[in-house]
């Protein structure tokens, strides 16, 4: 049976050899995209184009008003809890 040290050296030497094979693939994956870039005349933004700005939660923008109260002037968007002024009523005849 082998020994817990025996195999900590064993773990090292394939973390030597993974590190040492990573290295190698790396800088001929380099190459391949180097000749690719210089073969078609590709730039930065070719290869890697402008990041669209995406929205994360709770970065929305403005909703416009769907409801208006006549009495008040006060808007509604028609999300979240409904105002006092619009609640138990027909919410048509306060459309915009």
């Amino acid at each position: 049976m082998t020994s817990y040290k025996e195999l900590l050296q064993q773990r090292e030497q394939l973390e030597q050899k993974i590190q040492e094979a990573r290295k190698s693939e790396l800088s001929d994956a380099v190459a391949k995209v180097r000749a690719l870039v210089a073969e078609y005349g590709l730039s930065v933004d070719d290869v890697f184009p402008p990041a669209k700005a995406t929205r994360g939660a709770g970065q929305g923008g403005k909703v416009a008003p769907k409801y208006r109260n006549p009495e008040t002037g006060q808007t509604w968007t028609g999300r979240g809890k409904a105002p006092k002024w619009i609640e138990n009523q027909d919410r048509e005849k306060f459309a915009i």
